[in-house]
């Protein structure tokens, strides 16, 4: 799916998931020229910046 796909069906900006693609957030995205594709069915990735996301850095931390 595109950049645009993915935002709609993730609920955010398009600058926003590209980038996450940039930063290697988004599994198994691939840069094709000028623009981003990502697997269909590819989950939303995680946003640090909320609660649930300072929680999962934690669980990790701890394994």
């Amino acid at each position: 799916m595109t950049t645009q796909e993915a935002a709609n069906l993730w609920g955010i900006k398009i600058r926003r998931v590209q980038a996450l693609c940039e930063i290697g957030k988004v599994e198994n995205a691939q840069r094709l020229g000028h623009m981003w594709v990502i697997p269909t069915g590819t989950p939303k990735p995680i946003d640090g910046r909320t609660k649930e996301g300072r929680t999962s850095k934690h669980k990790h931390n701890v394994e």
